[in-house]
Parts: structure tokens; sequence; C-alpha cells
């Protein structure tokens, strides 16, 4: 692609907008605030209709930092939305133990929260250093929280200002595709080595951290103090962080290499301008490239205390008009890339300018390529639809056929046609389609949001309404039943799993609250046959079961299928070819009915 078709850099732009708004400085004022008020987790303030909460900077001394724990139990209620987006096989969401537990030791705060939300449009959630990941699990239990509310009654942000990382790549994953990672906006100076710090091995990120709060605490007391306080570890310190993101960077950006990971927006700032990027790689590279310009381990210590500093120069800073140094750059990219180099003031040092503007680059291709991908996909979906209605056409003339034994029944019961030959090849073509979409998206090859996204998930419900019959019909035609068991728990794809989460966790209509007045065009339960596979069986053994005990529990469950059977049926939820005359269900229920009644007979 010819760099003037390329699209305009925007980091630089998304980073302008957001300097020009006063939520910064209002979010830095309150961790001030904040920081100023002895002994309170929080503050909150309201201004206009934005409410603020602030969390202090400080953390406890008594609390061991780099441990990190799995995203369950209480944590699991408190954050379930977010634990539902982690798929089978993926490592667990893992969080740090020591924010946590401040987390928690404030957590008292949801009266508070909720008050404010009654008054308020927007709720901004800000801290600074410690106090920023307090604010960061604070939103995340808001937005679990507000996630349940159809729609959501206001918008949330969360600003952090040199806030550590909070957790491990599966919460990164787990936000994004939540599409959450547009409510984090953490603000990082060019050398703050504090967001920097949880990338050394977990064994040296406590004392490391308890070496940087006493010398912040000199800092604000004594500079020249500081300075020479323990400059032997200050020095160890800073190379050692240097040193793990270059190994970080070198593996291209692997996550396995490292067990904390950033996640929303970050918001660069030095004091020629700031910029914005949001893909995790690209933020750590840059985080190696501009700690890579600092002049000693003290200023990358001094940096964590001038974010005040930075956010008044930098909203000023935007107004002024900028120019290029040199020549104009001869397209819209080069220039976007030329005006965030001048913002992160790398213009001038070639060391890293050139890395950088590749950083900048890959930023651009990483959001392009998933797009690209998704145009792709949707070529690939409508060749594949004529597969569809062939298997709809199929379904039709089932329903329609003389044997009247429906769709699912034809299809167990097929012979060698060419007609029965296509639709199961046609099935396993759908399949091995839809597969390919979810390897897709566990691999980072489509945007995070994707599975939100209405197109894919009212298309993934319809194949799953139209194939999983025939998928169980085939797995109950082989017998699969007697080597595995029942097709319910063992048997069943992976893809239809991942389906119904998708189609649970989607935004419903009023429309689709309405009560049918028609049967539907397909069952609307996709296990609905499996479940009938499974009562033939319970029927057949109770007839033989001599032990009590185990004939009451074969009743109960006969007794809960037929009821929940009729409820379907009832609220019209089945398709015709449940109703078949000669369909298994009819099938079955007839049988039913007829050793009911002979039992009732024996009985007398």
């Amino acid at each position: 692609m010819e760099p003037e078709a390329s699209s305009f850099e925007t980091s630089e732009i998304l980073a302008t907008f957001v300097a020009s708004t006063p939520v910064l400085e209002e979010s830095w004022r309150l961790c001030n605030l904040a920081n100023s008020v002895p002994n309170q987790g929080f503050v909150m303030e309201q201004v206009g209709n934005i409410g603020y909460v602030g969390f202090p900077s400080m953390g406890n001394n008594q609390i061991c930092y780099g441990n990190l724990v799995a995203l369950d139990g209480e944590n699991n209620q408190i954050f379930s939305p977010l634990y539902r987006q982690i798929n089978e096989g993926e490592k667990p969401i893992m969080l740090e133990a020591g924010f946590l537990q401040l987390f928690f030791s404030i957590y008292g705060f949801q009266t508070q929260i909720l008050a404010l939300m009654e008054k308020s449009k927007s709720i901004v959630m800000t801290g600074h250093s410690i106090g920023g990941t307090t604010a960061s699990l604070s939103t995340l239990w808001l937005l679990s929280y507000l996630h349940s509310l159809i729609p959501s009654p206001l918008s949330v942000l969360c600003i952090t200002f040199g806030s550590p990382m909070l957790g491990n790549d599966s919460l990164s994953k787990a936000i994004l595709r939540q599409r959450w990672d547009g409510n984090f906006c953490h603000v990082v100076s060019k050398l703050d080595i504090f967001p920097r710090l949880f990338f050394l091995p977990p064994l040296h990120i406590s004392p490391c951290l308890q070496l940087l709060l006493n010398l912040w605490r000199f800092f604000e007391t004594s500079r020249a103090l500081a300075v020479q306080l323990h400059n032997e570890e200050k020095v160890k310190m800073f190379q050692s962080v240097l040193g793990c993101l270059e190994k970080i960077v070198q593996s291209e950006g692997g996550s396995a290499d490292s067990l904390f990971w950033p996640f929303g927006n970050y918001f660069f700032c030095t004091g020629e301008g700031a910029i914005c990027m949001d893909n995790a790689v690209s933020v750590i590279k840059m985080m190696h490239l501009m700690l890579m310009t600092s002049g000693s381990p003290d200023s990358s210590i001094e940096d964590h205390l001038k974010y005040g500093n930075y956010v008044a120069r930098v909203s000023s800073q935007f107004l002024k008009q900028r120019s290029f140094m040199g020549d104009l750059p001869g397209s819209c990219y080069e220039a976007g890339a030329a005006l965030a180099l001048q913002s992160l003031g790398m213009a001038s040092q070639e060391s890293v300018a050139v890395p950088a503007k590749d950083c900048l680059k890959r930023e651009r291709k990483m959001v392009r390529t998933p797009n690209l991908n998704v145009a792709n996909l949707a070529i690939k979906l409508s060749k594949i639809n004529p597969y569809r209605a062939q298997i709809e056409w199929y379904k039709a003339l089932c329903d329609d056929s003389d044997d009247e034994m429906g769709y699912y029944d034809s299809f167990k019961r097929r012979g060698n046609s060419r007609r029965d030959s296509k639709v199961n090849l046609n099935r396993m073509m759908l399949g091995g389609f839809w597969d390919n979409v979810i390897s897709m998206i566990e691999s980072n090859e489509v945007p995070h949001d994707f599975h939100k996204r209405a197109k894919w998930v009212n298309a993934s419900q319809f194949y799953k309404l139209l194939v999983e019959p025939l998928d169980i019909a085939e797995y109950y035609r082989t017998g699969m039943h007697r080597v595995k068991g029942h097709y319910i728990e063992h048997g069943r794809e992976r893809r239809y799993k991942i389906f119904d989460r998708w189609w649970e966790e989607r935004r419903v209509t009023d429309a689709e609250c309405y009560r049918r007045s028609t049967y539907a065009s397909l069952t609307q339960d996709t296990c609905f046959w499996a479940k009938l596979e499974e009562a033939r069986e319970w029927l057949d053994n109770v007839r033989s079961e001599r032990d009590k005990r185990k004939r009451d529990l074969l009743w109960n469950n006969i007794n809960d299928f037929e009821s929940y059977a009729a409820g379907l049926v009832d609220s019209k939820q089945v398709s015709k070819d449940v109703l078949a005359k000669n369909s298994s269900y009819t099938l079955w229920l007839e049988e039913l009915r007829e050793f009911k009644s002979q039992l009732i007979q024996v009985s007398v």
C-alpha cells in the first residue's frame, strides 16, 4: 500500500483531544486532594454533572507486592463479566495480590459511589501511583455492576497517573473482549520508572517498590538527600528494569516473557507534548524507548512526582501551533508520525527516533490488520451462505415429507442418497468455517470486540440453531453415545458453547421479549434433541430397574424433561418438526403416556 493511501497517524491527534478537555487537570487535582486527607481511602467530589472519585498514592508498607492471584471465588463474583471472557484452555485472569488487598480494604465504598451516580451523568475514577491501581480495580467493579443494567445509566472513565500494571495478559484480553479498554486512560510520563517496575521478576518487585516509596518520601522533603540515598540500589534497579524491558521487546513483546501486561489506553506525556497508544506490545516498546533517553536513575525516579507539571504543560502545549523540523513530510501518515515524535521529544534523537517511528507504524498496523481480517471473513461468510441455504432447503423438504419424521429424525435415519451426502458435507464445511473464526479470535487476528458485533452474534446463533440438531443426529446415528457418553457432556463441539455465551451476553431488544404467536422456524434450544435422547434412555431403563432409589431418580429426570419440553411447546419455541407425527419426541411422548397408563392399571 502506498504511504499516501495509509491511514493518518492518530496517536498524537487523540492525545490532543484528551489534553484539550478539563478532565486531566480535574483528575490530577483530585489525586492531590486524596493525598492531602490522611487515613482516608478515597475522596469524592462533583464538578458539574461529572462525579470524581480519587484514591491516595501511597500503599501499605506491610503488603508484599509482585504476587499474582487467580480471579476466582469472591473476586469472580465482583468481576464476573471479565471471568466469562476467558475461553476454555486459556490462562486464568490473574491480579496483583497486594493491590487487590488494598482494594478490598476500602470495598465498603459502594454506597457512596451509588449515591454519587444518582447525581452524575459520568463517573471518573482517578489515582496516582498505587492509587491508580485502586482506581482501576474500582472502575472494573463499577463496570461489572453496570453491566447488568441495560442500558447503562452513565459513562465511566478511569484516569491513572504513573500507575503500575495490575494483572496478566488474560486480564488485558478480557478487558478488550468486554470492550472496556476505552474506559481506561493511563497517563505515563517519559521517564517514570514506576509503571515499568512490574516487568521485573516477582522476587525483585517488592524490595524495589519499597525503595521507591522511601525515595519519593525523601523527594517530597529533601531532594538533595534523596539524590544521595541508596545510589547503588537506584542504579541497579534502573538497569534491571531497562534490561527486562529490552528482553521483552526483543522477543516481539511476547506476553509469556512478563507476568504483568498493560491494558487500556496509554497517554505518554513529555515536556513537548503527548501521544496515545492502545496496543499492548506497542505500549511496552514505547516504554522501553522512552526510558532509554533517561540521563540518570534519579531522573527516572523524580519523574514520578512531576505529573502536575506535565498535566499543566501538555494542556497548554497543544494550543500552540506546531511546526515540523526540516522539510515537510511527503505523506499524511509521515506528517502524523513526525508530530508524534515531536510530542515525545524524540525527533532529534536518531538512536531512538527510528525505532519509535517503527513502533508507531506497528501500532497502526495492529489496528488495521484485524479490521481487514473481519472484512475478509465477511466475504467468506457470504461464500458459504449457499451451504446454509441448502440445509434450510433440506429442512423444509423433511418437514413437509410424507413420512412425517421431521428434520432431526430424517437426517438421523438417512440413507446414502446424493442429497443426504451433500447436506452432511455442507454441515462439515460450515463447522470448519466457524472453527476458523474462533481460532482467529483466540489468536487475536480480529478485533477484540468481534463477539459483541450484532452481525456475527446473529450469524453464529442462526448457524447453531440450524446445524447443531444435525450434529446431534450424527452423534447418535453413529453410536458415539455408547462409546463416549451422551452428547451434551461428551460430544458437544466447543464452538457451540462459545456461541451460547455470545448469545447470552448480547443486548436484548424489546422485540425479543414478546411472546411468540407461531412456532419457531428453528427450535430455540439447540440441545433439545440431545436431551430427548437421554430421556429415551431413562424411559428404557426405568422399565427394568429394580432398585427403588434409582427408579425414583429416573422418574424425576423423565418428569423434569416432560415438563421442560411441554413448556417449550406451549411457548412455541420449537419448530414444527418436533411435533411431527413420527418424530422421536412425539413417539417418546406416546410411549411415556402408554407406560404410565399401564402402571396405573397394574396398581389398581
